[in-house]
Formats: C-alpha cells, sequence, structure tokens
C-alpha cells in the first residue's frame, strides 16, 4: 500500500537518548552463516525490516526452523538444511539476500532460483555472477540480471580480484568457498569493505583472515565446520546516520544514539562529520559477538565545513551518501564526493535521484559521473522554503533523506512512497517524534 508522509516544516530540536534499529548487514549474515553451523543458535536485536525478513523466509524454505521468541529475539535451527526448495526464492528488494544466498546456494546438491521485486530485478548481479562461475558455478540470469537460476554443480576455490570493493561480492564468494573441500578461495579488494562476514565467520569459528597482498586487501577462506553460538546484533549506524546528521542540522538538538555498532569498516561518516567540524563525540565503547560497539552524541553544528569525500573513505559510507549530500549542503562552502560511482547500481540510481530531489529543495548540487560537488549553506541561511513533494524511486535511503530535508523547510513538504522505509528502519517516524517531545 502506498503511503506519503508529510513533515511539518521547522522542526522542533530532537532531544534525548535512543536505540536505533539494528543492524541489516548483520541481521542478514546472522541467520545465513548461522544456518551454516547446522545447529541451534538464539539471535538476539535482529532487525525485522523486510530485506531481512526476505532472507529469513528462504531460509525456512531451505529447511530451517526459524521462530520469534519475541519481537526482536529469533532462534535458528539449522539441522535439516538444506533441502531443494519447492517454490523460487523470493528476495523481495533486498540486493544483500539475493547477493550472499548466491554464493551460498552455489555449492548445494540442488537447483534453485532467486527472484525479486522490479527494483532489484534490475540490479546488477553480474558482479556475483561472474567469480562464482570461476569457482565453478552453473548461474544462469536475464542478462546479468534477476531471476538467477543456479544449478547443482561442483565448485572449487580460486583467487578473485575484485575491481571494486563489494562486501557482497566478497561475502558470497566467502560463503561459496567455505563449503568446497577444493582448495582455499581468496577475494582480492582495492579498498577494504565491510567485514562483517570475516567477522561473523571468525565468531563461529571459522579459519577467514583478512591480511594485505601487493597493496590489495585480502580475504581467504577454506571449508572448515562452524560451532552454534548465540549472537547479539549491535545497532545499525546506517540508520543512525538519518538521526546523526538531523541533529547536527536542527538547531538546538542533542540527541544520544545508543548501543551503535562501530565496526571501522562502516565509520567513515563518523570521520566525515568530525572532518566537517560537527558537534559528535563517541563514548562508553565495548565489543560484542566481535563487533565494536558504542554510544554517539551529536548536537546541532552550524559552524560545519565543506570537505572531499573520496577514496578509502567511500566504501565506509556508501549506504550514508544520499543524506551526507544533504548535510553538505548545511555546511560552509564546497563538498565534492567522488569514487563512488557504485551509487549507480543501488536500489535506484542514487546519482541521479539525489541531485534530482535536494534540487527540487533549492540545494546546488551537480551530480558528476562518481559523486556531487555540492555548495552549501543553501544561499546563506541553510534553511529550505518547503512546499513541495519528494519521489523516493522505492529506495528507503531516498526517502529519509528527504524527511530529513523536510524537517528543515519553512512550509510542510510531501514525501511519497514512504513504505519503503520499512525495508531497513521500521519506527522510523515513532524516533523523531519521541525526540521531537
Amino acid at each position: 500500500m502506498r503511503k506519503s508522509v508529510i513533515t511539518q516544516g521547522f522542526s522542533a530540536p530532537l532531544r534525548g537518548e535512543i536505540k536505533t534499529p539494528p543492524d541489516k548487514s548483520m541481521s542478514h549474515r546472522s541467520l545465513i552463516i548461522g544456518s551454516l553451523t547446522k545447529g541451534k543458535i538464539k539471535i538476539s536485536n535482529f532487525l525485522t525490516g523486510a530485506d531481512c525478513l526476505a532472507t529469513l523466509e528462504i531460509l525456512k524454505e531451505l529447511g530451517c526452523e526459524i521462530q520469534f521468541i519475541d519481537e526482536n529475539t529469533v532462534v535458528l535451527d539449522a539441522k535439516n538444511a538444506y533441502r531443494a526448495p519447492k517454490k523460487e526464492l523470493y528476495c523481495g528488494n533486498s540486493g544483500t539476500t539475493m547477493r550472499l544466498m548466491a554464493g551460498l546456494l552455489s555449492a548445494q546438491n540442488f537447483n534453485s532460483t532467486l527472484s525479486g521485486d522490479i527494483s532489484l530485478s534490475k540490479r546488477p548481479m553480474k558482479r556475483i555472477i561472474e567469480p562464482l562461475s570461476f569457482m565453478g558455478a552453473a548461474i544462469k540470469s536475464n542478462d546479468g540480471k534477476a531471476p538467477l537460476v543456479i544449478e547443482q554443480a561442483n565448485i572449487k576455490g580460486i583467487e578473485y580480484k575484485s575491481p571494486i570493493a563489494s562486501a557482497q561480492v566478497k561475502s558470497a564468494l566467502l560463503l561459496a568457498g567455505l563449503q568446497t573441500p577444493n582448495g582455499k578461495t581468496t577475494v582480492l579488494e582495492p579498498h577494504l569493505s565491510r567485514d562483517h562476514t570475516e567477522r561473523m565467520l571468525k565468531f563461529f569459528g571459522s579459519n577467514v583472515e583478512n591480511y594485505n597482498k601487493n597493496g590489495l586487501f585480502a580475504a581467504t577462506i577454506s571449508q572448515t565446520p562452524l560451532m552454534p553460538k548465540d549472537l547479539n546484533v549491535v545497532g545499525d549506524i546506517s540508520s543512525a546516520a538519518f538521526i546523526m546528521i538531523a541533529a547536527a542540522i536542527i538547531k538546538d538538538s542533542d540527541v544520544i544514539l545508543k548501543n551503535i555498532g562501530l565496526n571501522p569498516t562502516r565509520t567513515g561518516l563518523i570521520d566525515v562529520m568530525k572532518r566537517m567540524k560537527a558537534n559528535i563525540d563517541v563514548l562508553n565503547c565495548d565489543l560484542v559477538s566481535n563487533e565494536e560497539v558504542g554510544d554517539i552524541r551529536i548536537k546541532y553544528s552550524p559552524d560545519m565545513e565543506g570537505c572531499e569525500i573520496s577514496g578509502d573513505l567511500i566504501p565506509r559510507l556508501i549506504d550514508e551518501i544520499p543524506v551526507i549530500a544533504l548535510l553538505a549542503s548545511q555546511a560552509k562552502g564546497e563538498t565534492i564526493i567522488k569514487d563512488a560511482g557504485d551509487l549507480k547500481n543501488k536500489e535506484s540510481d542514487r546519482i541521479a535521484c539525489v541531485e534530482r530531489e535536494l534540487r527540487k529543495f533549492g540545494v546546488n548540487i551537480q551530480g558528476t559521473e562518481d559523486g556531487f560537488i555540492i555548495e552549501g549553506k543553501n544561499g546563506g541561511n541553510g534553511l529550505f522554503k518547503g512546499d513541495l513533494e519528494v519521489d523516493c524511486y522505492h529506495d528507503h535511503r531516498i526517502a529519509m533523506m528527504g524527511y530529513i530535508a523536510g524537517l528543515i523547510s519553512q512550509k510542510p513538504c510531501k514525501i511519497n512512497d514512504f513504505e519503503w522505509v520499512e525495508t531497513s528502519f521500521p519506527g522510523f517516524l515513532n524516533i523523531f517524534e519521541n525526540l521531537k517531545k
């Protein structure tokens, strides 16, 4: 059902302490890697967004028993995994589900088909089809896009040099390599992508290793049994980003976000906000289920400055770039974002869509082949006129970016198709209403 949300304009200050949703990347992997233990585990603080529920339903179809014992706690029993599915495995809007499950299923002794919604069916899958095929996988596609038909095959370990830093490509190959007795599998990347897969594999007892090789970032794995262990999912910094940036740009705000994942491959946003001179502090650091975690305090930051965002920073904040572009519009001077061409292959072409929607607010933003050039302070006062409609293009992050922009607009703004936010951030509106009380 299509849902529109109207922001009221000129938000009250955001104040208080909150917990953001569980980490989406970890929630996917807790189920997928947990199923490879072939045992019984409890996953606490699991994200119940639509994307992660797509992964859950696929694993149930493959023979896993999965039950919720409360709203965010699941028990996974994988002793009967994996069996041939009786129907297509529907990934919904989730690229993570499709790409990681392709790696897992390439090593099975049965055929399967992965399908998705209209948005996912347009996204490129050649980046995983090609290296999995080098391993011996038999995958048919619709010209490099879903649906993916995966046929029974004998796979072997390979060394693969990825042209881009992609946690999904790396994870697909490591999940396949973990299951084959035929040699080691090594993935080489030009920059270090998210390492949640390696951390979780180590948590469950695998022999995965990370190291540098000839100036590249390498991850290597071979067949090893995994041991079932209970796991806690940390808070999602990509979801926290919208609250952090809202607090930085809404006058008199002061927010503490609790239990946020601080994995160094995900904290590029914190580095950028510090570089821009935002008022941000990291507190109470700890380690949970082999992942760094802590609290983040962010206050209104009227004196931020533009900067360049490029190179090895990009894989560490790729999902946050839409709302970073909004942040840059409130900083003094120019912000340049480059080396982010993969934004075109997300739920939408985020370069074109972010430029189009922020221009509606009056932001002086120019999309480039691999990013943006943004002139800050929107003509001097940093506030938008509003009285407009935002389209989200089936993309949850565009919808949330538009909502935050509406909070600093003088007149109400309408955000169309806001239901897409449920894929990653259930309760988004409730959190903002509670922070404005």
